[in-house]
């Protein structure tokens, strides 16, 4: 009798660890199904996120620079000029134009390279590059008209400088095209003239330098533009446009 009773409670005992075993595996069929529908969808919005979140910063890191330098007096030419012109463009542009200062009509609107010389260089973007003048960034060594167009004088390039290389920093781009003396120059701490640096990629903190003609000079001496598109070209063909 003892036996048989033993026998029925071990049967008992078993039935019920097979019933438990089952309903554990059902709940963890069920997470399981559950957890990676949840999983999916975060590694998909982690995917889709980055652009526009590093876009978004790198906007704001600009605005600050400029706000940094919205009444800047560093050097007399605050003093003198209408608007300070900062930069425009694509704050993750894989080109920037760097010129070497704003002219009478970008004081006047406060945005780089939009007179007669202007013009010329959305000519090379649009046309030639086959780009739109808002996917590059175009900047300039000086923030502020020099008075009467002068050349930028060695102390306001050393003022104005430093808030340049936070836009370049900022932005990383793929390659620079220095446009004109100053701007080659400037980047590449070097005496060596213009004629003599174009052509060819330099190297400024890590990134590809083009240097060529400023697209005034283009107006002045117009040979000049064969050897300024073939400088573009290198560009182009460095970031496979």
């Amino acid at each position: 009798m003892d036996e048989m009773t033993s026998s029925m409670a071990a049967n008992d005992l078993q039935k019920e660890l097979l019933k438990a075993v089952k309903g554990l595996k059902g709940q963890v069929v069920n997470r399981d199904s559950l957890s990676a529908g949840i999983d999916w969808s975060k590694k998909h919005a982690s995917a889709a996120g980055p652009l526009n979140s590093d876009r978004k910063t790198k906007e704001e890191m600009l605005k600050k620079v400029h706000r940094d330098m919205a009444n800047c007096q560093l050097c007399p030419l605050g003093r003198t000029r209408k608007n300070l012109v900062f930069g425009d463009g694509n704050p993750e542009a894989r080109i920037v134009f760097v010129g070497e200062a704003p002219g009478a009509d970008e004081d006047e609107q406060g945005l780089p390279f939009v007179g007669r010389a202007g013009q010329l260089l959305t000519d090379i973007i649009v046309k030639g590059m086959k780009l739109e003048r808002k996917n590059v960034y175009i900047c300039n060594i000086l923030k502020c008209r020099p008075p009467g167009n002068r050349n930028p004088l060695p102390d306001e390039i050393s003022k104005c400088e430093p808030f340049l290389k936070r836009q370049l920093q900022i932005i990383s781009p793929e390659v620079i095209c220095a446009l004109g003396t100053f701007a080659a120059k400037t980047l590449l701490k070097t005496d060596v003239p213009i004629s003599v640096l174009r052509g060819r990629f330099h190297l400024y903190e890590g990134i590809k330098l083009m240097p060529t003609y400023h697209p005034a000079y283009l107006l002045r001496n117009p040979s000049a533009k064969k050897q300024v598109w073939e400088d573009v070209q290198m560009i182009m063909k460095e970031i496979k446009l």
